[in-house]
């Protein structure tokens, strides 16, 4: 007679005919096994020909219950459609018409503003910031340009501006657009911030922010809307000076960004890029980055000081092909309780360094990481590449029932080349704060990289996308492109309206999940928005 093991061994070895649903076939491999067991020995197939017989058996109950499977996930995932916000309307040179990338988008209440680079320029920056506005949970948008920025928009000083983020200041009411001013012919302020007064529909001129230096980069705002917070009102600014190795600095306002502090640095002038600050309830500041590694320096007394940085995890990251701009820049937020997720790409559960996973770390206090985890949108066997991940997390959820949503790019097929590779959006979500994950649901593609701008680091959609919730709702802004017009390209901003975050249905499982290697490819070194490239601090990494 052959054993339960027997069986349940191979069923382990022959999973590969359900390769889409892989965690669902293993949950189901006991119960099949068992089947294939008491049909056998129901039958009367003599006993030398049981294991063979077994293997036919075990082909069509399991290629049944994957397709069932796969069935399911269908069927739970959530209707979802685009919905254009913006478009490039500029053609004066040398942005690239029609191009928009690199969107940031934030909620409060039941006001949505992003932001985003409009007319991509080759070498950096982008001819004007575009922002988009929602009053009704993203079915509607209003969008515009930011004022007294660029030449490119008219009345601006700067030839470019780039990296958007957006913040809220509920102590003062006012909505603010940080970016990085670029100027050919004069020093510029580190960052400039617009902001509103009206809910995110008409924009001040730009406030100075920072030293004026010769190059600034990966700026980002956040600010203290906790009523509870000792430091209620605080907004912060986080910037990196690539002529100083990448030196981090933070400035504070507690007017509602009209006027800030000077520059400070962390206690041990930490080097970084991609920092983006983060304020607990407690009021203390959480700044996760990119350094040698993934790090997190904080504050805890209102940005007066800023901690040296602790170490989250090391980086282990599969170059994307086909000349794309991306990297393992972290991605983060927190829940309703404060806890902070970080997500980033990274290889380490796929066998030589072949691919991207998206992966994440926790911490309660900033200073205490839990292991990485694996967001298990695939098998660790599949080719599909994962990258640019934006998180958010709903404030009204925390802990083991916070629930996640990250939008993010990624190919089909990781070795491809700039002519071969398909380039899709994907969303991804969980109600469990990360425990579990449901089925990741496509919003956009396939698409071209011939359709993608060039920047100075590569075809571009952008370093950073976003993910918000309104009242319980998810709401990414993300760049699509479509075939170009001549010479026109023709990538816009969109949202996908309809996403949920099922708190039922099959679930997808990481937890068995263990790193295979030490392996990475060489991190690239990043050419600033404005400056030149600085001698990199970051450690090269090799396969």
């Amino acid at each position: 007679m052959l054993s339960d093991g027997y069986y349940y061994r191979s069923l382990v070895a022959c999973v590969w005919p359900c390769p889409s649903t892989p965690i669902l076939c293993r949950l189901t491999l006991r119960s099949i096994a068992f089947r294939i067991k008491r049909t056998i020995l129901m039958s009367r197939i003599p006993a030398r020909s049981r294991s063979q017989y077994s293997v036919l058996i075990l082909f069509a109950i399991l290629i049944f219950e994957c397709a069932s499977a796969s069935f399911v996930l269908a069927q739970n995932a959530p209707p979802a459609t685009l919905t254009q916000i913006s478009a490039d309307p500029f053609t004066v040179g040398p942005g690239q018409h029609a191009t928009e990338v690199e969107p940031h988008v934030l909620a409060n209440g039941n006001t949505l503003v992003a932001a985003f680079q409009t007319g991509r320029i080759a070498p950096g920056g982008a001819t004007a910031i575009g922002w988009a506005t929602s009053t009704d949970g993203g079915s509607t948008w209003t969008h515009g340009f930011l004022p007294g920025l660029t030449t490119g928009n008219g009345g601006g000083p700067y030839d470019a501006a780039s990296d958007p983020a957006v913040a809220y200041d509920a102590k003062h009411g006012v909505w603010m657009i940080a970016t990085l001013p670029i100027s050919n012919t004069q020093l510029t302020p580190a960052v400039v911030v617009n902001r509103s007064t009206d809910g995110g529909f008409t924009w001040d001129n730009p406030v100075s922010v920072g030293p004026i230096v010769d190059s600034s980069d990966k700026n980002w705002i956040v600010c203290d809307s906790n009523s509870t917070s000792p430091f209620y009102g605080n907004c912060y600014v986080e910037w990196d000076n690539p002529n100083n190795g990448d030196e981090v600095f933070m400035n504070t306002s507690s007017d509602g960004g009209l006027t800030w502090s000077a520059a400070a640095s962390t206690a041990n002038h930490a080097d970084g890029i991609g920092g983006q600050p983060l304020v607990q309830p407690n009021g203390t500041v959480v700044v996760p980055m990119e350094t040698a590694g993934i790090s997190a320096f904080t504050s805890t007394n209102g940005g007066a000081s800023w901690s040296a940085p602790v170490t989250v995890s090391n980086i282990q990251a599969h170059l994307d092909a086909g000349g794309i701009r991306s990297g393992p820049l972290p991605s983060a937020a927190q829940d309703g309780a404060g806890n902070i997720y970080v997500v980033w790409e990274d290889c380490r559960f796929r066998a030589k360094c072949a691919t991207n996973d998206l992966v994440f770390s926790t911490s309660a206090d900033g200073v205490h990481w839990s292991s990485v985890a694996r967001i298990p949108i695939d098998a660790t066997t599949s080719t599909v590449d994962h990258f640019i991940p934006g998180i958010g997390i709903d404030p009204a959820t925390s802990g083991v029932t916070a629930h996640l949503a990250v939008h993010y790019y990624y190919y089909s097929q990781s070795n491809c080349a700039t002519s071969t590779c398909k380039l899709y959006v994907g969303y991804v979500s969980s109600h469990n704060g990360g425990s579990t994950w449901n089925a990741a649901v496509p919003l956009a593609g396939p698409m071209h990289l011939k359709w993608l701008p060039n920047s100075q680091n590569g075809l571009m959609v952008g370093d950073y996308i976003a993910t918000a919730f309104n009242n319980g709702v998810p709401h990414g802004v993300f760049a699509v492109a479509a075939a170009k017009s001549g010479t026109t390209y023709n990538e816009a901003m969109f949202t996908a309206q309809g996403l949920t975050v099922p708190d039922a249905g099959p679930q997808l499982s990481s937890a068995g999940d263990k790193p295979l290697h030490n392996l990475s490819d060489a991190i690239e070194k990043e050419r600033p928005e404005k400056g030149v490239a600085p001698p990199s601090k970051r450690a090269k990494r090799s396969k």
